[in-house]
């Protein structure tokens, strides 16, 4: 709110419906899923409002917008109390998870050193299947539509 204040924009219903939803879920979300879990809250809520909403939540640091090489993007609600996560995305049904390493910041730290600079942020992306897909040839997250049809067990 703080940041909307100073940029002099307007808290409207619908950007509070949509604030609220992107601060009351620990789930990646894509704009569609946040479209359709904000209209839960306040079904007057545009796609028009959520696509100009998203780049102030991203600019404020307090979501961070990732890109997973699809035709869409990922957004992390979490961003600002953990930095410093890290990600494993299936490619097949999109289900993402987070994981911090002391091990991986050691060395990024070392790398970074040895090379005079000082880390800023740092970013590890894995891409892989679901166990179950490797398994039984199927994942049971495969329901899970990027539209937001359906929410992601993501953690």
């Amino acid at each position: 709110m703080e940041f909307l204040a100073e940029r002099s924009l307007r808290v409207t219903a619908q950007r509070q419906a949509i604030i609220d939803t992107v601060f009351s879920t620990d789930e990646h979300f894509t704009a569609e899923q946040l479209l359709d879990w904000s209209r839960e809250r306040d079904n007057s809520v545009s796609r028009a409002t959520v696509y100009r909403t998203l780049p102030l939540l991203t600019e404020s640091g307090l979501v961070h917008e990732m890109d997973f090489g699809k035709d869409y993007k990922f957004y992390d609600p979490n961003y600002s109390d953990h930095p410093n996560h890290n990600h494993i995305i299936c490619e097949d049904c999109d289900k993402i998870v987070e994981f911090e390493s002391e091990q991986i910041e050691q060395i990024e730290a070392e790398i970074s050193q040895k090379h005079g600079f000082s880390i800023r942020s740092q970013s590890i992306q894995i891409t892989a299947n679901c166990k179950d897909l490797k398994q039984m040839g199927a994942c049971k997250n495969k329901s899970c539509e990027p539209s937001g049809k359906k929410r992601q067990a993501a953690r």
